[in-house]
């Protein structure tokens, strides 16, 4: 099978595993981090990869892309706006999709444009990836429970920004890193 074949089956089982497979409620908060992680971060590469194609149709700006999933990204984070998501099937539509949508611009941008704008824009999705993570890691409360009408759950919401940081910083890290050295090892075609 080829690579691009390989990426377009990793991204369909990512897609499905998070889609269809029933998540259990006692473990809401990581549950839905590990969705939003994988989204992002795993199955949107793996779709601009298999697609090169779509991957010219999203193709911005790096660093334009990295601030509007900047911007998407905590946008819903904030409590008001993830406890809409929780409650209303609609409302957590939208937000699966503009997880998606952000993904699929900053990795479309960074992966099709200049290499090292690319490397800028995804070492900057880490930075603020790893921000996030902390802060849902280190907070001294459950920020979400009023906003969703849940038991208070501070344990979930660090376990959720640990995997933020376990999986969203490494990967734009890495990411970013390799794509600064591929342009850096070949100077001429770094633009």
């Amino acid at each position: 099978m080829s690579m691009r074949g390989l990426c377009i089956l990793g991204a369909a089982g990512l897609l499905a595993a998070i889609w269809l497979i029933p998540l259990p409620d006692t473990a809401r908060f990581p549950l839905h981090m590990l969705r939003h992680m994988v989204l992002v971060a795993l199955a949107a590469p793996l779709l601009v990869l298999g697609f090169p194609r779509l991957g010219r149709i999203f193709a911005m700006p790096a660093l334009l892309a990295a601030g509007l999933e900047f911007l998407l990204v905590w946008g819903w984070h904030l409590p008001a706006a993830h406890g809409a998501a929780y409650r209303l099937p609609g409302a957590f539509v939208l937000e699966q999709a503009t997880f998606l949508l952000a993904g699929l611009f900053v990795w479309a941008g960074c992966l099709h444009g200049p290499r090292l704008l690319g490397a800028a824009g995804l070492l900057l999705t880490s930075m603020h990836m790893t921000l996030l993570g902390a802060l849902l890691t280190l907070a001294p409360r459950d920020l979400y429970a009023s906003y969703c009408g849940t038991p208070p759950d501070p344990e979930g919401q660090a376990l959720g920004g640990m995997l933020m940081l376990a999986i969203g910083t490494p990967v734009y890290l890495l990411a970013g890193v390799a794509l600064a050295a591929s342009a850096l090892s070949q100077p001429e075609a770094a633009t």
